[in-house]
């Protein structure tokens, strides 16, 4: 049998795993790689980092050379040489050799779509000055350290509240620069729900980052350099360097003009397989449309674990292993300074949106035992179904711990559990590390509570309407608590005091009731339901409700 020929179009996280990953399984095959740029196999995750100072050395950046493929893999890697056309009728494909200009033709057996995304830029005047930034590869990086290092501004700006915004913003930070942060909706990180976003929100201007929520870049003045950015309102930010941080779009163009079908995100249409339109064209990572794994929606996630996993699966899947990518869940995290943000699966915006009814829970529980010295509180956000509670999603924002807790979580996710499964996990305890109630137990207890009808919730959205249709509301902290903040029209009944003052609770109207964390709260409603009382608990406690209300 006659050795196939695949070719790989783009040489970072999908086109490289899927390269290597075929050779470790067909030995015959003639492999070649075609990367538009001068790198492959190169951390976009790093990029950030290395022009904030924390990775020093540009080569840790680079995770393999053509040299290096040529050496282990036998794959012939062809850096500076852009695939320009498809033709799928004749199973060619025609090149342009960046370094000689030159164009040439290469035929396939398999050919393998991996050109990744492009930097959304809009057009706004003053878009193309030469202190205007991206972050999309290695060269993007050092343009902007050597502008740091040979220009020293002293401002910037960075358009877009994403990861890769969030991550420069620290970064041109750490440098010591004043940065502002313009970001058009109302929140940064669009996978938290805004409860969560505001968290973060206090911390990033508790750090000193001027955050511009709802505001939206309209032209960028000045003559060579943008020394400016008008707002949409009007007023100017200025500004010595600016990088764009907007998010991406699929690098579908080339898959288009082939003739290949696009999916309704705008990304390549792609079957369970991986392959396209065409049975002997592959594609993956950020160019590709999938299915959402909670609701099967078609869904763009741009994320390198999942870009590296498809990869993987179309090598296996020309060398006749068969094996479907079961759609893409995304799960992320995010540091800015000593916070952790993370989520998996879907948030309440796009659950309402995909129309699944769902409830949810939150605690504020410590990274470890808190005898044991250093534990610091996280706050975690778990939602579910109201028929079985089976996971839907869940967002963590907090310091240690944060990684650990949303992994459990997403795995859950991926395996189809519910909050009673949760429940039972037997998850690694010493007070080191947790509590002998892990986190994600506690989420689980909650949630458990709440769909055996244990404890009705509400929400800090929903307390002031309901307080106004009459609901008495309570405060089960301490009189000292209470003196130093409180929820308007509360009457402070601490939870030590509770049954010998049921006579002081109306029996004809509802009850909320509050603590710091949910815990107190917890067992006053127990109480209460047990009186004969028509009580709920407010989600997140007083904790959550500070942050909100700024």
């Amino acid at each position: 049998m006659m050795a196939k020929k695949v070719l790989v179009v783009g040489g970072v996280a999908a086109g490289a795993s899927a390269a290597a990953r075929l050779r470790r399984l067909d030995e015959d095959a003639e492999i070649i790689m075609f990367e538009k740029g001068p790198y492959i196999s190169f951390a976009n995750c790093g990029l950030p980092y290395y022009v904030g100072g924390v990775i020093t050395e540009r080569n840790n950046l680079l995770l393999q050379t053509p040299r290096d493929m040529k050496r282990r893999f036998n794959i012939d890697v062809r850096v500076m040489n852009e695939v320009t056309q498809i033709i799928p009728a004749e199973k060619k494909v025609e090149v342009c050799n960046r370094m000689t200009d030159e164009s040439y033709r290469e035929t396939y057996d398999y050919l393998i779509l991996a050109p990744g995304a492009e930097p959304l830029i809009p057009p706004l005047p003053g878009i193309d000055k030469t202190n205007v930034f991206i972050v999309r590869n290695v060269p993007d990086s050092d343009a902007i350290k050597n502008y740091i290092m040979t220009e020293n501004p002293r401002t910037a700006v960075v358009i877009g509240g994403g990861f890769i915004g969030l991550e420069m913003a620290e970064m041109l930070m750490d440098a010591g620069l004043k940065v502002s942060l313009l970001e058009m909706a109302p929140q940064v990180m669009r996978a938290l729900d805004p409860e969560m976003a505001d968290i973060l929100h206090s911390y990033l201007k508790f750090n000193g980052l001027d955050l511009r929520l709802s505001s939206q870049a309209t032209a960028f003045e000045g003559e060579d350099r943008v020394m400016a950015i008008r707002l949409a309102d009007g007023s100017l930010i200025p500004s010595d360097l600016v990088v764009l941080g907007l998010g991406v779009k699929p690098a579908a163009g080339l898959a288009k003009e082939a003739g290949l079908k696009i999916g309704s995100t705008g990304a390549i249409w792609v079957d369970e397989y991986l392959r396209t339109s065409d049975p002997f064209i592959y594609a993956g990572g950020d160019a590709v449309q999938v299915k959402d794994f909670i609701t099967g929606e078609d869904s763009y996630v741009p994320l390198a674990g999942p870009a590296n996993r498809q990869g993987w699966l179309i090598a296996n899947n020309i060398c006749g292993r068969s094996l479907p990518y079961k759609g893409a869940q995304g799960s992320a995290i995010l540091k800015f300074r000593n916070m952790t943000i993370a989520a998996t699966g879907k948030n309440e915006y796009e659950l309402n949106r995909a129309g699944i009814k769902y409830l949810t829970c939150h605690i504020h529980p410590n990274s470890h035992a808190t005898y044991y010295p250093g534990a610091t509180q996280m706050t975690a956000k778990l939602l579910f179904t109201p028929d079985n509670g089976k996971i839907l999603g869940a967002q963590i924002v907090g310091s240690d711990g944060v990684d650990k807790r949303i992994d459990v979580l997403a795995t859950a996710i991926r395996a189809g559990m519910n909050v009673f499964d949760l429940q039972e996990l037997e998850l690694a305890y010493a007070p080191p590390y947790s509590s002998a109630k892990d986190p994600v137990n506690m989420l689980a207890y909650v949630a458990g509570n709440m769909l055996n009808g244990d404890i009705e919730v509400t929400y800090w959205t929903d307390v002031a309407q309901e307080v106004s249709r009459g609901a008495f509301l309570i405060d089960a902290r301490t009189p000292e608590e209470f003196k130093y903040g409180a929820v308007e029209g509360a009457t402070n009944i601490p939870v030590d005091e509770i049954r010998n003052r049921l006579a002081e609770i109306p029996k004809d109207r509802d009850i909320l009731v509050y603590c710091q964390v949910g815990l107190r709260s917890y067992i006053t409603t127990r109480i209460l339901k047990q009186n004969n009382f028509k009580v709920k608990n407010i989600s997140g406690g007083y904790k959550l409700y500070e942050v909100i209300r700024k």
